[in-house]
């Protein structure tokens, strides 16, 4: 196995290679690893910070944002960095070894905050929580980039994502049902957030070093893949797509309402539903009908194209946060609506990333210029950026609504705050993405730019 991990990559040359169900889970296991942190950081960071560190919803807003911003640059400045690489291990398979130990001490610092009053903790945690993302960023970018460097075949990609899909949402619903039941059980105190994050954190650095030992890197880079990119071509490409401009505003609109979403659901559960043990009921509700849209999505994908699908799925997500508007205190109610945003999830999730590959086959016929690598990391602005975005609204709006953290009972505003959060904020986000789907015309077009393209021909040639 270990032997297996080392060999030098091998050119395929186009040809087909069945990976195996071990490369194919180690593969997946790594988005488990990560969801670990990245849905503890999402579900429960913010409600940390507030309830039992004491900080201000809005001043853990204001953090959050600028750090994801930062995050955003960092991308691009990784994705440079995986490129260059040269190691014995690969290209993205080093930076997943070099970054498994930093990724899980890191997720433990973020809740280490010592006593050192208020100025001096806010300053612990935009420390923590910056080095946090450069050591994410540093460890998901090249864990990205690892599916494309396994296999040239794209039979064999699709089903790599589905593994990763699988084992991320595992990951996240493992986070969802059993964090607030183990901090309970280890006491309810910091102390018990710290062993709970301990835990999290040597989980995931064991999985990561799972994922290195079981996949390999097989594919070599192109000559022409490891030219430098000239600044004012990616000026063009980007300008010139207005297909990618619309799914770089989806994708920034769709990681606001998935962070918005993650984070309003312990202070709903508790002050509104009135058990914070509710969170695990509403994590399973979200993520198992999502799971199960993974094995069923792809035939409907075929039959009515990636923006129908998206479309069928942003209307259920919109009916299910309606639904709540009925009666926002019933738990079955809230269950039931969240189930059907579960079902819508599944063909977002399905398709958004998918959006963003058929957009750099449109740039190519419009401008000339086929920049896969640039248009991807840019495109993963939007997400960090709406992720940012998602949280800093959490935060920003309960700090409006009056909201006080580690208080017994709320205030009317802060409670009347929370339901605007878990309901009409993420209700005004769909809408907003079913309008750019609307505008999204590429599914009918694609088909005459791939002949296009097939031909050598650009928009304009006959």
């Amino acid at each position: 196995m270990g032997v297996m991990a080392e060999q030098a990559p091998v050119e395929l040359n186009g040809s087909a290679e069945k990976i195996s169900f071990r490369e194919r889970f180690g593969y997946g296991i790594g988005d488990l690893a990560t969801n670990l942190i990245y849905a503890s950081m999402a579900s429960f960071l913010t409600f940390f910070y507030t309830d039992t560190v004491g900080i201000s919803a809005g001043v853990i807003g204001t953090i959050m944002l600028l750090a994801r911003v930062l995050d955003a640059v960092l991308d691009l400045v990784m994705g440079v960095a995986v490129d260059k690489t040269r190691s014995r291990h690969g290209k993205a398979r080093s930076w997943i070894l070099w970054t498994s130990v930093p990724f899980g001490l890191s997720a433990i610092l973020l809740v280490t905050v010592p006593d050192i009053g208020y100025t001096g903790k806010i300053v612990y945690i935009i420390v923590t929580y910056l080095l946090m993302n450069i050591v994410f960023t540093a460890s998901n970018i090249p864990y990205g980039t690892l599916v494309s460097l396994i296999t040239r075949d794209p039979y064999e990609r699709s089903v790599l994502a589905i593994f990763r899909n699988f084992l991320a949402t595992i990951g996240s619903t493992t986070v969802g049902v059993v964090t607030l039941p183990m901090i309970a059980f280890f006491g309810n105190t910091q102390l018990a957030w710290i062993i709970t994050f301990s835990i999290y954190g040597v989980v995931a650095i064991a999985l990561f070093y799972w994922n290195f030992f079981h996949t390999r890197e097989r594919v070599k880079p192109a000559a022409s893949e490891q030219q430098t990119f000239k600044l004012s071509l990616w000026v063009q490409a980007v300008l010139q797509n207005k297909y990618w401009l619309m799914i770089f505003l989806f994708l920034l609109l769709q990681f606001t309402l998935l962070s918005l979403n993650q984070g309003v659901n312990v202070y709903y559960a508790n002050y509104i539903l009135g058990d914070p043990d509710y969170v695990g009921a509403l994590t399973l509700a979200l993520s198992i009908p999502s799971l199960l849209g993974l094995f069923i999505i792809a035939p409907v994908i075929k039959k009515i194209g990636k923006r129908n699908t998206a479309l069928i799925g942003l209307g259920l997500s919109l009916g299910g946060t309606l639904i709540v508007f009925i009666d926002p205190t019933n738990v079955g109610l809230v269950i039931f609506a969240t189930v059907v945003k579960g079902l819508g999830g599944a063909p977002v999730g399905a398709t958004m990333f998918a959006f963003l590959a058929d957009t750099i086959d449109y740039g190519e016929w419009v401008s000339g210029v086929r920049a896969e690598g640039v248009l991807f990391s840019a495109g993963s602005l939007g997400q960090k950026i709406g992720m940012g975005v998602g949280t800093a609204l959490l935060g920003w709006f309960l700090s409006i609504g009056g909201y006080v953290g580690g208080a017994a009972t709320q205030s009317a505003g802060a409670l009347h705050m929370i339901q605007m959060i878990f309901i009409v904020m993420p209700a005004i986000i769909v809408v907003l993405e079913i309008i750019v789907m609307l505008l999204y015309k590429l599914d009918r077009e694609y088909p005459t730019i791939m002949e296009q393209l097939a031909k050598g021909k650009m928009r304009g040639e006959r």
